[in-house]
């Protein structure tokens, strides 16, 4: 971060404490229980009411800033136009000065503390500019859809796989989340990374424990939450436990090269010099977790969506070309991301609010995903939505690298089991990850019959 912007930071968040919010930024604030609810990851578990809210906002402070005591004060933006701008200057909207997740202060001043960054992890998504562009470009082309689409016969084979032993079962039960959802993706995305398949247990627990940390039933140590010091601690285990796996790949793909994603990585050369340890751990984190975590989501929140409504099921099935239109409406549905940051590094005006260089800001793509300006019946699933511009993804230059190879994936799937079941329902009570920044469905407990 250079010193000109930590210093308007460190001005901004001192006047905030000491003079007052509208003295300072003379700007619309969030109602103090809407920034208590949209900033707690128990709410997360409960959608309907974060919708509410931010439904309110859209419609009445869509650009506002929350002011609440645990964390560093923000901008929430929730209309799909105003995330779309903010994403693509990324010149004006940095990823790297500031943290991109939403984190308590607390946290934030731990992380600074132990990493001298405001980051735990370096990857493409808290890079900026040509550092950018030149990591992404490292693994572009194997997430591209030309060479996803080779990928194809290998994935249906998975999911074929993955579907006969779901349809086996006797008693026409499952929680489709523990049994097929997490499982699908996480076996295409470890054969394209390289790690074998013994290994990817290992991986989807990490990648519980990294994303649910404030989960009780994912969390490595749930109560390790309640302190900063402890909370780092943990998330430092979690990433040293990745980490010296990942430092185990690398020495082996550097003297055993192969056509995988790990191999790229590991023989990588960034400026003439090989890839960093920290940087390499970062980007294979990345994969490892993001390029499955949020398929699974999505494809749970298709299977729920569908098995509350059966008339949606036999639509698709009477018309399997609305497979697509079903993935593309589930990822909008679910929006596993629920958002991320970015950090203004010069004065802007959005929707007549005036940020200021150095003003923390938060891209709530949830929100975004329901702007009644954009979809019509934003909280109708549609499996024939036209033009569905969904960006769970994101957007601009940080736009997600695998989001070719989560949409074929989904369809795949979908193209393999939906023939094959004659009814789908909801058999328990479903549940959502309480989380501020990753969540989906975590049980999703169904039944079905066989055609």
């Amino acid at each position: 971060m250079g010193e000109a912007l930590r210093r308007r930071i460190e001005v901004a968040k001192g006047t905030m404490m000491t003079s007052g919010v509208e003295e300072v930024f003379n700007h619309a604030t969030v109602p103090s229980d809407m920034g208590e609810l949209l900033t707690d990851p128990r709410s997360f578990a409960r959608p309907n009411e974060v919708h509410e809210a931010l439904t309110w906002l859209r419609a009445n402070q869509p650009v506002s800033q929350v002011v609440n005591e645990r964390y560093e004060p923000f901008w929430l933006v929730t209309k799909h136009q105003d995330v779309m701008d903010v994403e693509r200057q990324a010149n004006i909207f940095r990823n790297g000065d500031r943290s991109t997740v939403l984190i308590p202060q607390d946290m934030l001043q731990a992380v600074e503390k132990v990493m001298h960054s405001p980051h735990l992890t370096r990857s493409v998504v808290n890079m900026d500019d040509r550092e950018h562009r030149v990591y992404r470009s490292l693994t572009q082309s194997w997430f591209m859809p030309g060479n996803i689409k080779k990928l194809s016969d290998r994935m249906r084979g998975i999911a074929r796989t993955h579907v006969e032993r779901m349809l086996e079962r006797q008693d026409g039960e499952c929680d489709f989340v523990s049994d097929v959802a997490l499982h699908y993706p996480l076996h295409v995305v470890m054969e394209i990374l390289g790690v074998p398949e013994q290994d990817e247990g290992r991986m989807l627990l990490l990648t519980q424990q990294l994303f649910g940390a404030r989960d009780p039933e994912l969390a490595r140590d749930a109560s390790a939450m309640a302190s900063p010091e402890k909370g780092i601690a943990m998330f430092q285990a979690v990433l040293g436990d990745f980490y010296g796996y990942f430092n185990k790949l690398t020495a082996d793909r550097r003297a055993n090269p192969r056509d995988d994603v790990a191999s790229v990585i590991a023989n990588a050369q960034i400026d003439g010099q090989p890839i960093s340890e920290r940087d390499a751990n970062g980007y294979y984190v990345l994969i490892a977790t993001a390029g499955h975590d949020t398929t699974s989501a999505s494809t749970a929140g298709a299977i729920w969506a569908l098995a509350e409504r059966p008339e949606l099921l036999k639509q698709v099935q009477a018309d399997l070309s609305l497979i697509p239109g079903l993935v593309e409406e589930a990822i909008r549905w679910t929006t596993p991301v629920k958002h991320f940051m970015r950090t203004a590094a010069q004065d802007y005006e959005l929707r007549g609010q005036r940020i200021k260089a150095g003003d923390w800001l938060m891209l709530s793509y949830l929100s975004a995903n329901r702007d009644e300006e954009v979809f019509e019946a934003p909280f109708d699933f549609r499996v024939d939505r036209e033009r569905n511009k969904q960006i769970a993804f994101g957007y601009g230059a940080h736009v997600c690298l695998g989001q070719h190879l989560a949409k074929l994936e989904m369809q795949i799937l979908f193209e393999e089991l939906l023939p094959r079941v004659k009814t789908l329902e909801i058999a328990g009570t479903p549940a959502w990850t309480q989380s501020v920044f990753v969540s989906g469905p975590k049980r999703l407990p169904i039944r079905f019959t066989v055609n």
